[in-house]
């Protein structure tokens, strides 16, 4: 008889579940509160993870916390909350509870095309449907009535930044594709999709130039690339930007979104330089053929006479689809080493244009001489456009 009055005693605690603590510690009250970034900009998603494990009230299922006023989480900034926004676990028995909230930013224009591009507004009730307006340079606060009279906060900062711009890679050639990075969170105006911002290119042989569009890189990552192909034979258009060898390419973004102290409606150009290069070797961009030597009458000459004029004849090739500045010098050295004469004609060619070129040059006294010629760039900038030219003659 005893030991049937026992069982009927000890029966419901085998077999009924067993639940974890239904309510919280008054005296060990553990909760933090966490978000996946310190800082935020207006219009990006908060990830919230409040680790609470006397809320786990059963371990069977998936538990919520904060959805009604009774031990209430609400997120908010100074001017707008969500209220009682619920939390949900984010597996059976973990006493981990995870929410989201957009930030939906306030009025503004925030590429300068004169639209507005966001839609600001306070809705929702969780754990992924809420949306909050927010301002430049605010805060989002999170708090959590852990227990009755015991309440745990968390804030995190809101604020603009200002904007970078890149090429991704240092040396651009001509005829190929560059990349162009922005760096710029507060464009990520949709955490949900990729966003695009303006980029503006121009060259020094097309002033002009074009405006493509950088793509942000993933949902939230407010970093964006942007491709344009450089082009030494066709115009500028679309992605296609005319530019040759040794042009300046400039890269701009106008930053609409800038922290304190600028004013909302203030907006500033960043701007980033690189010079174009060519795939094809300098020495390669030109040919120079050898030169000959003849009178004043283009009579081609055999042997050299001093005190007697001869003109120096040099032939120079652009191989090249674009137009070519260039320099050709000539040079007239004696046995010693020592120069004799010096002298250059500046020019410019067309594609596969063919041009001769002469100097005259008369030698004053018999001997050897070294006759050389150089193709650069500029004077300035003497890149040699082709290889070096020497031959010596005999003066009697």
């Amino acid at each position: 008889m005893h030991l049937f009055f026992l069982l009927l005693l000890f029966l419901p605690l085998i077999f009924l579940p067993a639940f974890a603590q239904s309510n919280p510690d008054y005296n060990n009250p553990y909760a933090p509160i966490f978000t996946d970034k310190p800082v935020y900009s207006w219009t990006d998603k908060i990830k919230m993870t409040i680790h609470s494990p006397s809320w786990n009230t059963d371990r069977h299922l998936i538990d919520s916390i904060g959805g009604s006023t009774h031990h209430a989480i609400n997120v908010g900034t100074s001017e707008n909350s969500l209220d009682s926004y619920r939390f949900t676990e984010t597996d059976v028995n973990s006493g981990i509870f995870t929410a989201e909230v957009t930030l939906t930013g306030f009025t503004h224009d925030a590429n300068g095309d004169g639209k507005i591009d966001t839609t600001p507004r306070t809705i929702g009730s969780g754990p992924t449907s809420g949306f909050l307006e927010a301002d430049r340079d605010s805060s989002v606060t999170i708090s959590f009535e852990f227990a009755d009279g015991v309440v745990l906060v968390k804030s995190v900062p809101v604020s603009w930044n200002i904007g970078s711009i890149s090429f991704l890679k240092e040396n651009l050639l001509s005829n190929s594709s560059v990349m162009i990075s922005v760096v710029d969170p507060d464009m990520n105006l949709n955490p949900e999709a990729l966003d695009h911002v303006p980029i503006q290119l121009f060259s020094s042989s097309d002033s002009a130039g074009i405006e493509i569009e950088g793509i942000e890189t993933s949902e939230r990552s407010g970093s964006f690339v942007g491709t344009v192909l450089l082009s030494q034979s066709s115009p500028s258009s679309g992605n296609r930007l005319y530019a040759i060898p040794g042009d300046k390419i400039s890269a701009k973004y106008d930053d609409h979104t800038l922290p304190k102290p600028f004013s909302k409606s203030d907006n500033q150009l960043i701007e980033t330089f690189a010079v174009v290069d060519s795939s094809v070797p300098s020495t390669q961009r030109l040919t120079s053929l050898p030169i000959t030597f003849s009178d004043s009458f283009s009579n081609k000459l055999e042997s050299f006479s001093a005190n007697s004029q001869l003109q120096i004849v040099g032939t120079v090739q652009n191989d090249q689809e674009y137009n070519q500045n260039f320099v050709y010098i000539f040079q007239v050295k004696n046995v010693n080493n020592s120069v004799e004469s010096i002298s250059w004609i500046q020019g410019e060619l067309s594609p596969k244009q063919s041009l001769d070129v002469s100097q005259s040059w008369t030698p004053d006294k018999s001997g050897e001489y070294y006759v050389e010629t150089f193709v650069w760039n500029s004077l300035n900038d003497p890149t040699p456009l082709s290889d070096l030219m020497s031959t010596s003659i005999a003066v009697d």
